[in-house]
C-alpha cells in the first residue's frame, strides 16, 4: 500500500501570471536591450578600424563547429534585402493552397452560371420535377373548379 502524504501534480490549480507582472517584465527586457544598443554604438566609434575582423570572430563557432568546416546542402541562410531591391510591383507566386481555392471558386461559379441556364443534370432534373408539379396543380385546381362547379348547378336545380 503506498503511504500518504504526497499528492500527485495532477488536479493542482493553475498558475497564471498576472498582467502587471508581464508588463514589469517586458519593460525590464526594453531597458536591457536599450542599454546594449548604447553599448555598442559607444564601441563601434572607438573600433571601427578592426570591424572587419571583430564581425569574422563574432562569428565564431562554438564546440566541433569551430574545427570542421561543414557543407549542408539543405541549409538556406537568411538574406536581408534591402527595401531598394525589394520589388513590390512583381506578381507573387500563389501557394499551392491558394492556386487550389481560386481554381474551385472559379469551378463553383462556372458550375452555378450553366445550372442556371438550366444546361447541367442538376438543373434539367429539377426542371423535370417542377414541371411534372405544375402540371398535377393544375390538373387539382381543375379538378376543384369542375366540383365547385357540378355543387353550383345541384344547388341551382334544387332551388327551382
Amino acid at each position: 500500500m503506498p503511504r500518504g502524504g504526497k499528492k500527485g501534480h495532477k488536479g493542482r490549480g493553475k498558475q497564471f501570471s498576472n498582467p502587471e507582472e508581464i508588463d514589469r517584465q517586458m519593460k525590464a527586457q526594453r531597458e536591457l536591450e536599450a542599454n546594449a544598443g548604447v553599448e555598442k554604438e559607444s564601441s563601434a566609434e572607438s573600433e571601427e578600424e578592426s570591424s572587419s575582423d571583430e564581425e569574422s570572430e563574432s562569428r565564431r563557432r562554438s564546440g566541433v563547429e569551430g574545427l570542421i568546416e561543414i557543407e549542408n546542402p539543405n541549409r538556406v541562410s537568411q538574406k536581408s534585402k534591402k527595401v531598394a531591391e525589394v520589388d513590390v510591383t512583381a506578381p507573387r507566386e500563389l501557394s499551392r493552397r491558394e492556386r487550389e481555392e481560386i481554381e474551385k471558386q472559379k469551378s463553383k461559379e462556372r458550375y452555378m452560371k450553366l445550372h442556371l441556364e438550366g444546361k447541367t443534370d442538376q438543373a434539367k432534373a429539377d426542371l423535370a420535377r417542377l414541371a411534372i408539379i405544375k402540371k398535377q396543380r393544375e390538373d387539382a385546381a381543375k379538378k376543384r373548379d369542375d366540383l365547385r362547379k357540378e355543387k353550383e348547378a345541384e344547388e341551382a336545380k334544387a332551388k327551382r
